[in-house]
Formats: C-alpha cells, sequence, structure tokens
C-alpha cells in the first residue's frame, strides 16, 4: 500500500516538475491538446453506444445526447447528469432497449 502511495505521489509531482523543463514545440503542444479532445470524445462515444460487444440501444445514446445538450447550453452539472439519466431511464421503462 505504501507503494502505491509513494507511486502515485510521485507521478502527480512530476507533471508540474516536469512541466517547466520540458518544452516542447508549439505544434506538438497544440497536438497534445487537441488529442486530449479526440480521446476523450471517443471514450465518451465508445460509451454511450456499446455495451459488451454489441450496440447498447437508442435509450442510452438519447441519455448522452440530452446530457451533451444541456452541458453546451452550460447547464448546471446536477440538472446535466439527472435529465441524461431521467431519459435514458424514462425511455427504458416505456420499453426501448
Amino acid at each position: 500500500m505504501a507503494a502505491l502511495v509513494a507511486g502515485t505521489f510521485l507521478l502527480r509531482f512530476a507533471g508540474p516538475a516536469l512541466r517547466a523543463r520540458v518544452t516542447f514545440p508549439e505544434r506538438a503542444e497544440k497536438l497534445l491538446e487537441v488529442s486530449a479532445v479526440v480521446l476523450l470524445a471517443a471514450l465518451t462515444v465508445t460509451a454511450a453506444l456499446a455495451e459488451g460487444n454489441g450496440f447498447a440501444g437508442p435509450a442510452r445514446p438519447a441519455g448522452v445526447l440530452v446530457g451533451g445538450v444541456l452541458a453546451w447550453r452550460r447547464a448546471p452539472f446536477l440538472v446535466v447528469v439527472l435529465a441524461a439519466a431521467g431519459t435514458a431511464a424514462l425511455l427504458r421503462l416505456a420499453g426501448v432497449p
């Protein structure tokens, strides 16, 4: 347990400590920023559309879509989560897989 704590602390400390010493070209920094957004978007799409080896059904993507629209409109986080979960739950209650 102590080794995990020490390793976690060192990894978290390494970011700010190395940021001042390691510099990337401006193009590489821009690419890293864009790649983080693309990775997050891919994770969201995968989690929204897939369940196991198949399609999750239309209820989950509909909930994610409602949550995404509300987040884009800058709704409070709690409202976004509750609306997304409520949309998916109501669709499943209505018999939509």
